[in-house]
């Protein structure tokens, strides 16, 4: 009777506890991961790239995802456009990555919507240029891996004006001011 009384306040106890959030490193060394974005070429088509190095962190608990938060640093002269001359002149050009090597999202926020969804606000910097950005998020699953670990992904996309930033892509055109960014995380419980 009383290893019942003692295992029944145990799990009472546990049960008052507050859950906290998980945390998770991004999985950029085996490429789980993705920043891809899209912008008009001069209206006449659409140009596609992403940046191959970054890293970042998460925590999610999905009690209470509005708890959660995400951090990403981005390295801005990885950006990859599938030819050469396109990102040396994107990287000197309009990013200017001598000066600007960094870029950064840090969540300051998420909201859970009434249908289930949810939308991180944060700070997005680029360009030496800080502004608030915020997007929709979609869980697209978590649990076990068959390495032992435990996973979970998310992917959210979200669209900016480029001048907003610093960036003078005039010559390109009106239909060119607008970037598409998707952010495609895969984290590794730690």
């Amino acid at each position: 009777m009383r290893q019942t009384l003692l295992t029944t306040s145990l799990l009472g106890f546990s049960a008052m506890m507050p859950a906290y959030a998980a945390d998770y490193v991004i999985d950029t060394d085996k490429a789980h991961a993705f920043i891809d974005f899209r912008i008009q070429h001069l209206g006449y088509s659409w140009m596609s790239g992403r940046f191959n190095d970054f890293a970042g962190t998460f925590s999610y608990d999905a009690e209470k995802p509005e708890a959660s938060k995400v951090d990403v640093n981005i390295d801005v002269a990885s950006v990859d456009t599938n030819f050469a001359e396109r990102d040396k002149h994107l990287r000197e050009r309009f990013l200017e990555t001598d000066k600007f090597p960094e870029a950064s999202f840090k969540s300051t926020s998420f909201k859970k919507q009434d249908d289930g969804s949810l939308v991180v606000t944060g700070d997005f910097t680029l360009h030496g240029v800080t502004h608030e950005l915020s997007f929709p998020v979609e869980k697209v699953g978590e649990g076990s891996d068959p390495w032992g670990g435990y996973r979970a992904g998310f992917v959210g996309e979200t669209e900016f004006t480029i001048s907003d930033y610093g960036i003078n892509v005039d010559m390109l055109g009106p239909s060119s001011q607008v970037v598409y960014l998707t952010l495609s995380i895969e984290g590794i419980k730690q």
